[in-house]
């Protein structure tokens, strides 16, 4: 069972749901993502998504974007993001970290550290680090047997994404090799566009549930702490980026941390609530 297998079975039995934070590793500064990442487990949070900078996003919106163009100008790949976790994990064994990114760093990272009898360096540096979950935004379901079978042999998951124009043959895809959670993508668009509709948002999560029998967390849209409250009473997890990130980018080194737990806080209250 993994970390994050564990953690939506201690919540489902204590009848909350997860919050679960995205930020961009080395972003507003190269070297707060450990700390942040702290910050945002003693603001509410149940599982991290670090988010890996890439240069050519597809569904990253601008917000984000911006984020990963200024962690990669401080050098930041997934050799410093690995690093990090490791960081993260000396005083944190519990909270489930997901990697969320492209398959191009992926793919690079295979072909510079490869090694003889390794079919994925990735996911054994990754496992090594203390990663709980993958999310490759690029990566098909009916492409992906073998990498979500290596991932699961390293007690790690392989969450998808899945929208509002996804197909029931589509769902059925990602039902066969998702594990951990699955992510509905609440827009028909990048993050941070648009306005969430709770409706709609509601009327799809029965028919998701007809297919995938993994926990589904909602994200894309969700910017406050009502609406937040609004989509955890019908779906397993909350996910938010976007504001996050807007809310850091101006902050100084100092208050990076805090800016982010004491939104998470709030909008953890009102999940609870």
């Amino acid at each position: 069972m993994s970390r994050i297998d564990t953690t939506f079975q201690t919540l489902a039995t204590q009848g909350r749901k997860a919050l679960i934070p995205f930020v961009t590793a080395g972003y507003p500064f190269a070297d707060v993502t450990p700390e942040l990442m702290h910050a945002m487990v003693a603001g509410g949070a149940d599982v991290i998504e670090l988010g890996v900078p890439f240069s050519d996003p597809s569904a990253d919106g601008p917000v984000i974007q911006k984020a990963g163009d200024k962690a990669l100008a401080f050098g930041i790949g997934l050799i410093q993001i690995l690093g990090m976790v490791r960081e993260f994990r000396k005083t944190n064994s519990s909270t489930p970290v997901v990697l969320m990114g492209y398959a191009n760093p992926v793919e690079r990272y295979d072909q510079k550290h490869a090694a003889p009898g390794v079919a994925s360096a990735f996911v054994q540096d990754a496992a090594a680090a203390g990663v709980d979950g993958v999310l490759i935004v690029d990566y098909p379901p009916e492409e992906c047997e073998a990498f979500a079978l290596e991932l699961r042999a390293h007690h790690m998951d392989l969450i998808f994404l899945l929208a509002p124009t996804s197909t029931d043959e589509r769902m059925a895809q990602v039902a066969r090799v998702a594990s951990g959670y699955v992510y509905y993508v609440s827009l028909k668009g990048v993050t941070g566009s648009g306005a969430l509709d709770t409706g709609a948002v509601e009327a799809m999560l029965p028919r998701i549930r007809q297919h995938i029998q993994v926990p589904v967390g909602v994200g894309f849209g969700i910017r406050d702490a009502a609406t937040a409250k609004t989509i955890s009473r019908v779906a397993d997890a909350v996910v938010i980026g976007s504001k996050i990130i807007q809310l850091l980018e101006d902050q100084p080194r100092a208050k990076v941390s805090a800016t982010a737990q004491n939104f998470l806080q709030e909008i953890r209250s009102a999940m609870d609530s």
